[in-house]
This record gives structure tokens, C-alpha cells and sequence, in this order.
């Protein structure tokens, strides 16, 4: 496996990789209701955010295939993990997190970083050390947990 910054050429691959996740994600399995969260990871979105400094973007390669990337948005917030799900359990959202947490950690002096945790992901973001800081939120056609951890 191979992790590198993501760059706007990711973009509909990485859209299509949410997209996969869909009706895990919104409650109806056709995203009615869920249109401003859908609109959010489309492909024109997900451009917008890699071109932007704001985000931080890496990727996660496989015999030249994108398996799965992470993105952190202002070094503070975990704004996206996703891993293939044919991928999963094998340590690619660990590594992901590993390697964005150390360089908001080492490189920039973040102390905390914040996730708003789909309700399936919740025992991963346990597993790298996040507690749940609210109660269930739904908002946008998505239900998340606000969860935190501090280094």
C-alpha cells in the first residue's frame, strides 16, 4: 500500500468511493432527503475541497487502484475516512489516521482533532482514541456522532 497527498485529479474517484457508501449513510437507501449531504461529497465538491488550503487530502494506493483516503479539513477536523470496502480490516483507515495525526501532531502542534462519526464508523474512531463530546446529531440527511480525541 501507498499513501500520498490527494490532488484535484482524485476527485471523481473519490466521490465514487462515497458514494459506494451511500445507503450505509443516509437513511433512505435513494439519498431522498439527504440531498445537501450528497451535494456535499459529489465529484464537483470534492474538487473544490482538494483545490482548497483549508484541506489536506491523502490517499491510499494499492496496485495502482485508490482504496481509500482521509481528509482533514483547517489540521482540527476529520472531515472524511474511507476505505473500499473490499479493503477494510486491514489497517488501511489506521494508517490513514496514523499518518495525518502525526503530521498535525508533529508538524503543526495540534492538540486535539474533532470527527463527526457516522453511527457505523463510531467503534473505529473508538479503536484510534475518539470519545463521543455530544449526543447523536442529525442534520442534512445524515445521522453523526461529534466525537474528539486530544493528543
Amino acid at each position: 500500500m501507498n499513501i500520498r497527498p490527494g490532488t484535484p485529479a482524485d476527485a471523481r474517484l473519490i466521490a465514487e468511493l462515497i458514494g459506494s457508501f451511500q445507503s450505509m449513510l443516509t437513511p433512505d437507501p435513494s439519498g431522498a432527503g439527504a440531498e445537501e449531504y450528497l451535494a456535499s461529497v459529489s465529484e464537483q465538491a470534492e474538487r473544490q475541497y482538494l483545490e482548497s488550503p483549508r484541506y489536506s487530502y491523502l490517499i491510499a494506493e494499492a496496485e495502482g487502484n485508490v482504496i481509500g483516503f482521509i481528509a482533514i479539513r483547517d489540521m482540527t477536523h476529520l472531515f472524511h475516512l474511507f476505505v473500499a470496502s473490499e479493503h477494510q480490516r486491514k489497517g488501511v483507515a489506521r494508517a490513514l489516521w496514523r499518518k495525518a495525526r502525526d503530521h498535525a501532531l508533529d508538524v503543526l502542534g495540534v492538540s486535539e482533532v474533532t470527527v463527526n462519526s457516522s453511527m457505523n464508523a463510531v467503534p473505529t474512531y473508538k479503536s484510534f482514541g475518539f470519545m463521543p463530546v455530544g449526543a447523536e446529531v442529525e442534520a442534512h440527511g445524515i445521522a453523526f456522532l461529534p466525537m474528539r480525541v486530544e493528543f
